[in-house]
C-alpha cells in the first residue's frame, strides 16, 4: 500500500548519537506509561504493528516485547542515521520480530494490513497529523487500534513556574521546538485529530511524571544540547542559564532547595479502533 504524502516530518532535536542516547534515557521514564496505553488499546501477542517515528528504536522494542515472537513490528523512520542506530540496537537485543524502514510517515508501503498503528512523541513534528492518521486507517484492519502518546509541553511548563532556572531552561527548549514548526501542545488536540481523520472519539488520559532532581537535570541539559544549533545567538535566556557544563548541577540544586517537584513532560495518550 502506498499512502500519499501528507507532509514530511521534521525532528527539531536532530539525529545525532547523543540525541539517540537522550531518547533512550527518556524512554526509561515513559515506557511504563506507553505500555499501559498499548495494552489498553488491545495490542497483544501475535499482532502485527506499525510504529511511526522510530528514532532510537525504543517504542518499537517495547511493542516487540508486547506482541512476542509470533508478532511483528515495522518501525518507520525518516532518518537513515536513526534507522541504522535502531537496527543495531534491535540486533544486540536479539529481537527477531522487528524491522525498520526508512520512509516518510506518509509514504508507508505494505501489502498486508496491520493490527495496530502506534507512535510516541511523533505527531507534534508532522505538518498534517490528520492526514497521517487518516492514512493509517487504510493500513490497519477494521477493528484494529490507532494509539498515540503526545506531548502537552505548555502544561508542564506552567507546573515548573516556581523554579526560575528550570523554567528558563524548559521555556527556551519549548519555544525553540515550537519555532521549528512543532505543535508542542498537540496532546490536547488528539480528540479533534482523531475526529477529523474519521475515527471514533478516542479513550484518553493525561500523565505527568515528576522529577528525581538529578535525572531531570541531566535530561534538561541533554535536550538543550540537542537543540543548541537552533538557538538564536542573542537569546537572553542563554545568559540566565549560564555555563552548560554546570547547568545540570545548578538545576538539581534549585529543585532540592525548593522541595517542590518539577515535571519531566506532560503527555496525553489516546486510542481508538478503526471502524468495522
Amino acid at each position: 500500500m502506498d499512502i500519499s504524502d501528507p507532509g514530511a516530518q521534521q525532528y527539531a532535536l536532530g539525529n545525532t548519537d547523543s540525541e539517540h542516547e537522550r531518547l533512550k534515557r527518556q524512554s526509561a521514564q515513559f515506557d511504563p506509561i506507553t505500555e499501559r496505553l498499548f495494552r489498553a488499546a488491545g495490542i497483544g501477542p501475535g499482532q502485527r504493528v506499525v510504529e511511526l517515528g522510530s528514532g532510537a528504536g525504543d517504542v518499537a522494542m517495547l511493542v516487540a516485547r508486547i506482541v512476542g515472537p509470533a508478532g511483528e513490528v515495522v518501525g518507520v523512520e525518516l532518518s537513515a542515521e536513526s534507522v541504522r542506530y535502531a537496527t543495531e540496537r534491535v540486533a544486540k537485543a536479539g529481537l527477531k520480530n522487528v524491522r525498520f524502514t526508512q520512509s516518510d510517515v506518509g509514504q508507508i508501503k505494505e501489502d498486508k494490513l496491520f493490527d495496530a498503528a502506534v507512535g510516541r512523541f511523533i505527531l507534534q513534528f508532522v505538518p498534517d497529523p490528520v492526514a497521517v492518521i487518516r492514512a493509517l486507517t487504510r493500513l490497519v484492519r477494521p477493528g484494529g487500534a490507532i494509539a498515540f502518546q503526545e506531548v502537552y509541553l505548555d502544561f508542564a511548563l506552567s507546573v515548573a513556574a516556581h523554579s526560575p532556572l528550570s523554567f528558563a531552561a524548559r521555556s527556551l527548549a519549548n519555544e525553540t521546538i515550537r519555532r521549528s514548526g512543532s505543535n508542542t501542545s498537540i496532546g490536547m488536540s488528539l480528540r479533534e485529530v482523531y475526529h477529523d481523520a474519521g475515527l471514533p472519539a478516542p479513550s484518553m488520559h493525561l500523565d505527568m511524571p515528576l522529577s528525581n532532581e538529578g535525572d531531570y537535570a541531566m535530561e534538561q541539559v541533554a535536550r538543550l544540547r540537542s537543540l543548541r544549533p537552533r538557538f538564536d545567538a542573542d537569546e537572553p535566556r542563554l545568559t540566565i542559564l549560564g555555563d552548560f557544563d554546570t547547568l545540570a548541577q545548578r538545576l538539581a540544586d534549585e529543585i532540592a532547595a525548593s522541595q517542590a517537584p518539577v515535571p519531566w513532560l506532560a503527555t496525553v495518550s489516546a486510542w481508538a479502533n478503526v471502524p468495522e
